[in-house]
């Protein structure tokens, strides 16, 4: 090849390798946003919270006549609420929403990108059509950037194979036979086998989780075993086993390991036995694992405050923090109709709770560090003893005017004063 057209083929390679360049750099521009398009309910109601339980309810397998095959039914709020916190599980901060139709329906969702120097967004909207089996991908768009039909094409079963990488997707891809989009409305027909609860428990705590529970399991027992052996009566604060479990934690973390995992681990732990439950009540296959002896977990004197305070610590690490708040609210609530009362110390429970989880999972080594040095109960309870409770729905309307009302919401405000005082839990 003669000089003059090795240099024009250069200079070809040159420019195509630029022009790629350029089309890169402009898909990129295109496709990451510095916000959210779609980002999602700002928070978890009370009457969400009681749609929840109602659909769970109505839609739990072990109640639904024989049969191998299933159809568990949705309205579209309903499906939102439940992809809303799976994305948020999966990315955090991410948001996503359906709107449903006759044999449709649009997904809009938005990731947020990590690590990114900037605020940087993938907004993707697509639509999935009904087919006789799990609905297909097309018209997908990220930000401005139209992705073509033979890539949307091939995007679905690149995300089956990671599903069922996973032991969720795994199951959901056996179960799941058929998806039927309706107006505001989702039906799910799916195969119900003899081991259909083993194998969704299962997933839900697989086998390495389960192996960390049990190992929570044995110092919980060994905390309480060292209580009963000084003399210790039948009430054991909060305070007390928060350092034993939290040190464990702490060493469990050290090269590598899961801090957040162990977090929720250990608070997973110290809530069950602060509602008198045990690890085989959440997967049968744990009937082995140590099983602590029956002691009271206290907080300020009381037993419900622990109860209160874990629930909502492990909901704010698993959902966020408005799912922890909104069942909090929703409880109280409840109370108003089944005749205990709204107490707003059991809020400001719920409160400290919640701060609690959402710190173990945004600096979960340094709340392990901390928690295992020793604490006392003000350290991440306040003092609520002045706080209004027990009262009954006349007396919370009359006085508060709902849990939307300026009252009520000064009563909030007070509640997260005291929380700020307390440097465990004050707010970044």
């Amino acid at each position: 090849m003669s000089r003059p057209a090795l240099r024009r083929g250069l200079r070809a390679v040159a420019w195509a390798a630029l022009a790629l360049a350029v089309a890169a750099l402009l898909a990129l521009a295109l496709a990451v946003q510095r916000a959210p398009r779609w980002p999602g309910p700002a928070e978890v109601s009370a009457a969400d919270i009681a749609r929840a339980r109602d659909f769970l309810r109505r839609n739990d397998p072990r109640r639904q006549t024989p049969g191998p095959l299933r159809t568990l039914v949705a309205s579209e709020r309903e499906a939102n609420l439940v992809l809303h916190q799976l994305a948020r599980r999966l990315v955090p901060g991410a948001s996503a929403q359906l709107v449903l139709e006759a044999g449709s329906a649009h997904l809009q969702a938005s990731l947020p990108l990590p690590h990114s120097p900037i605020a940087a967004w993938l907004n993707i909207a697509a639509t999935l059509r009904e087919t006789p089996g799990l609905p297909a991908l097309e018209d997908v768009t990220v930000g401005r950037l139209p992705v073509p039909a033979w890539v949307a094409a091939r995007l679905l079963p690149r995300l089956a194979e990671r599903l069922n990488a996973t032991p969720e997707g795994s199951l959901a891809l056996d179960m799941v036979q058929r998806v039927r989009l309706k107006p505001a409305r989702l039906d799910v027909v799916y195969e119900w086998g003899d081991d259909g609860l083993q194998r969704l428990l299962g997933t839900v705590l697989p086998p390495a989780e389960q192996a960390r529970l049990t190992a929570y399991a044995q110092a919980l027992t060994g905390a309480i075993q060292a209580h009963a052996a000084a003399g210790g009566g039948a009430g054991l604060s909060l305070a007390r086993l928060l350092p034993p479990l939290f040190t464990l934690a702490s060493q469990r973390s050290v090269g590598g390991g899961d801090a957040v995992a162990e977090n929720r681990a250990a608070l997973l732990t110290l809530a069950l036995q602060s509602t008198g439950r045990r690890l085989s009540d959440l997967v049968p296959a744990l009937r082995a694992a140590p099983y602590p002896r029956r002691v009271t977990v206290t907080l300020a004197g009381r037993d419900d405050f622990p109860q209160h305070l874990l629930i909502s610590a492990v909901l704010a690490l698993e959902g966020g923090g408005p799912l922890a708040n909104a069942i909090g609210v929703y409880k109280e609530t409840a109370d108003l109709r089944d005749g205990s009362g709204f107490s707003f110390n059991d809020i400001a429970a719920d409160r400290a709770g919640t701060r609690l989880g959402l710190l173990a999972q945004r600096d979960p080594r340094a709340l392990q560090a901390r928690l295992a040095r020793g604490v006392a109960e003000s350290d991440f309870m306040p003092d609520v003893a002045d706080l209004p409770e027990f009262l009954s729905e006349r007396e919370f309307l009359a006085t508060y005017g709902g849990v939307d009302a300026p009252p009520y919401r000064r009563m909030q405000a007070e509640i997260e004063r005291r929380l700020d005082a307390l440097p465990l839990l004050r707010s970044p």
